[in-house]
């Protein structure tokens, strides 16, 4: 009887310091229980704003609670995925990063709010898209090599993408580097005023994403020169390659993957990784999003963490060696 008070409180000071633990656990093994945020720090009407809304949706019917799409563009991505990393890490933020926000742009923004290898929990890869090489139906340039003449001719040639630190600005670097051509960029907020200015002839070539592009690509509007992918485009099979066209050892896919903040417990990863593999691969979800350009795939969080770690540095040292900057 000597030593029962004693045990009795160190029993109490052990069931206090695990309270929070286990009402955590209980919370996690609940999840979820209200809706759930996607923040998808781009404009809305996008590749990004497609891929999550028609994701959102089967994952909201899996999960049994609604996914709500919130747009917050600005600052390369910047902005939307800063508030990923800032929100409280239950599951209930989670945000649609890419190869911009959480592989190049650490890498050419001044200042960075967060760190993408610090301050995130990778959850799913959500897939890749397509970087199309394009130039108005009326232009003279019919090929990558009439390009390539056309810039040497004129050194400073323009050509706009939807942004800075965009991965199609990477692209626009990258065959600038490979030609030995001096272009300018041009960078717009988004992929609709840039090709607006394409359909008028204000500017004569743009790397896009493709599903932006795609339709008037379709509609005879818009060439398609080449794609930056390793392989071609099911969307665009007769279209060539970078490297097809000439630029051997040159290929840009971009990804994007689904992250919640830093320290997201194990079960509410894997709740949410299973709810967006198993939408990525369901037919009418594959069939909607590869008609619009974008190859979804699902992935372990594990993948997309190496995948975000091995990006980071191979991107730091394209960026280091183009001089790339962004504001």
């Amino acid at each position: 009887m000597k030593n029962a008070f004693p045990l009795t409180r160190r029993a109490a000071a052990v069931a206090l310091l695990a309270a929070p633990f286990l009402v955590h656990i209980a919370q996690a093994a609940d999840f979820p229980t209200k809706p759930i945020r996607f923040i998808v720090p781009y404009t809305p009407g996008g590749t990004t704003d497609l891929v999550a809304r028609t994701v959102g949706q089967k994952v909201s019917e899996k999960l049994g609670q609604p996914v709500l799409i919130d747009n917050r563009g600005g600052a390369g991505g910047n902005i939307g995925m800063d508030a990923v990393a800032k929100a409280a890490p239950d599951g209930y933020t989670i945000g649609f990063g890419a190869i911009s926000t959480n592989a190049l742009n650490p890498h050419i923004y001044k200042s960075m709010a967060f760190d993408p290898r610090k301050d995130f929990t990778a959850i799913s890869l959500l897939g890749t898209s397509t970087i199309v090489l394009e130039v108005p139906a009326a232009s003279v340039i019919r090929t990558v090599p009439d390009l390539v003449a056309a810039a040497k001719k004129n050194p400073g040639l323009p050509y706009a993408t939807a942004g800075a630190g965009t991965s199609m600005n990477l692209a626009g670097v990258m065959f600038a580097q490979m030609t030995g051509t001096e272009l300018v960029h041009v960078a717009y907020k988004g992929s609709g005023p840039a090709i607006t200015d394409m359909l008028g002839n204000n500017i004569g070539v743009m790397f896009d994403n493709l599903p932006a592009s795609l339709p008037h690509i379709q509609a005879g509007k818009l060439r398609a020169l080449a794609v930056a992918g390793p392989t071609r485009s099911p969307s665009l099979p007769d279209v060539p390659t970078m490297a097809e066209a000439g630029l051997k050892g040159y290929a840009l896919e971009p990804w994007f993957g689904v992250y919640g903040p830093a320290k997201l417990p194990a079960p509410i990863v894997k709740a949410l990784n299973d709810a967006f593999v198993e939408a990525l691969a369901m037919p009418d979800v594959k069939a909607k999003l590869a008609q619009a350009g974008f190859s979804p795939r699902g992935s372990t969080a594990q993948e997309l963490t190496t995948l975000t770690e091995t990006e980071y540095k191979r991107l730091g040292d394209v960026a280091k060696r183009a001089g790339m900057t962004a504001d």
